[in-house]
């Protein structure tokens, strides 16, 4: 059930999105209040599980991942033991920055950041010789136009009811 925030909520959160190694007193100045009332509404949201880590993020290419490759994977096996070993294997593998169990005709996507091509081949390599897969579809992202670890905030607010 999502928890409900109101709009100050909303704007610390924006402003921990944006930045969070901002001070407490920049957060309050950013969102109009104080700083002891900010504190106790991050602790609040952090005990309620909105906010569940803090981190930074890092420039893959800058550190010579320059490879995103987006995995497609479709398997004929659907068995709990075929399953549990999979995602194991997906879990211990750095490469895979997002796996996302799908609908339709493909099973699985991965998101993989490797060096390159000669790279990526060798996670494939490993991750077929874990585990069984029917057919696998590498694409290769030419230009990540967007890509942002910023939630829509408003975008969750539940409809009111008018009347």
């Amino acid at each position: 059930m999502p928890h409900s925030l109101d709009d100050l909520d909303r704007r610390i959160l924006q402003e921990l999105q944006l930045d969070a190694s901002q001070s407490l007193d920049e957060i309050a100045r950013k969102v109009g209040s104080s700083k002891t009332p900010v504190w106790n509404r991050i602790r609040k949201l952090r005990s309620a599980g909105v906010i569940t880590r803090q981190t930074v993020l890092l420039d893959p290419e800058a550190l010579g991942l320059e490879a995103c490759f987006f995995v497609l994977v479709r398997t004929s096996a659907h068995e709990a033991d075929w399953q549990a070993r999979f995602l194991r294997a997906v879990r211990e593998r750095p490469e895979v920055l997002e796996a996302h169990r799908l609908a339709g005709d493909i099973d699985y996507v991965l998101k993989v950041r490797v060096p390159n091509a000669r790279a990526y081949d060798v996670f494939y390599q490993a991750l077929i010789s874990e585990v069984s897969i029917h057919n696998v579809t590498a694409l290769l992202s030419m230009e990540e136009i967007k890509a942002t670890t910023i939630l829509p905030l408003n975008a969750a607010e539940p409809p009111t009811r008018k009347g």
